[in-house]
């Protein structure tokens, strides 16, 4: 697999502070990545690093493969458009004119293409309007026209529905898969809003005091998270071998537990694991979801 992103054992400390602990993550080419941790746990740190604002204590990270003390990290970086922590905008100025200064600082010649960057992110009637006069997600869409300037293909959001009215909300997330969908854009989402990210993101990242706690994908985790039966039986090998049959999915946790995925008739279940002596000690029905998935992921780090 091709990554537009990967981190090794990344560090960041700031005096005996470890904002990132080891951070080791993967950001595969063409995902929309939800970095996802509560606030402090090092997700703005790492886009900084990322972005090249802030250099790593140890440890390393790659751009389409090329490691960041390398010479042609520069170039590559060159790849990446990025919204950090805020908009970086001139409330002054007007949304044509902020757009024709981060060209002029890209060393772009022509402003031909900013009338198209202003309509692909919902600001086409806006060009002439001072961003001092735009609403909270006017400002956080036209931060993504700049980030969009030199047509990157790796796109990093920090937190970019974070206060924003619901229909911002909803502007923000049909830009970003319209970005990935139909430009082909790696969007890297730094966020603690789990509900939203989970209606966007192909792939997670769950981290904790600078330290990765899970990386998974959008399908593991709605594996994960789907409505299932815990049960525990006296034999699991009895009860895999009978839900096999059944044409059942399952997951095997010991030899006395597993989760059954899906609808399933318990009487049949039942008739057949005592046909082969195999009895039902307990059943309880499980639903999480990803809040509570997170939670127990929080808990678990916290107990290792």
């Amino acid at each position: 697999m091709e990554y537009a992103l990967t981190t090794t054992a990344l560090q960041k400390k700031y005096g005996s502070f470890k904002a990132l602990n080891g951070l080791t993550m993967h950001v595969p080419k063409g995902a929309i990545y939800g970095f996802v941790g509560k606030n402090g746990s090092g997700k703005t740190t790492l886009i900084r690093l990322v972005c090249g604002l802030q250099k790593p204590t140890e440890g390393e990270y790659s751009i389409y493969g090329v490691k960041n003390k390398d010479k042609e990290i520069i170039k590559f970086r060159r790849k990446i458009g990025a919204v950090v922590e805020t908009p970086s905008i001139y409330l002054n100025m007007t949304a044509e004119d902020n757009m024709k200064e981060q060209y002029y600082i890209l060393g772009m010649p022509s402003y031909r293409d900013i009338p198209e960057l202003l309509n692909l992110v919902g600001l086409k009637d806006a060009g002439k309007k001072r961003a001092n006069d735009f609403s909270l997600g006017m400002r956080q869409r036209l931060g993504i026209a700049i980030a969009l300037a030199g047509s990157p293909d790796f796109l990093i959001l920090d937190e970019p529905v974070n206060g924003l009215d619901p229909q911002g909300i909803i502007e923000i997330r049909e830009l970003i898969l319209k970005l990935n969908r139909e430009r082909g854009i790696t969007i890297l989402i730094s966020s603690h809003i789990l509900d939203e990210l989970s209606k966007i993101a192909t792939h997670f990242g769950f981290i904790d005091k600078g330290e990765m706690i899970k990386e998974i994908s959008w399908k593991e985790l709605e594996k994960a998270c789907q409505t299932s039966t815990r049960i525990t039986v006296s034999d699991t090998k009895i009860l895999s071998r009978v839900l096999e049959e059944m044409k059942t999915d399952y997951n095997i946790l010991s030899g006395q537990e597993a989760d059954i995925y899906g609808k399933i008739n318990i009487t049949d279940l039942a008739l057949c694991l005592n046909e082969q002596n195999c009895r039902i000690i307990s059943m309880t029905q499980r639903e999480e979801s990803l809040e509570t998935y997170y939670m127990n992921l929080l808990g678990g780090n916290d107990n290792a």
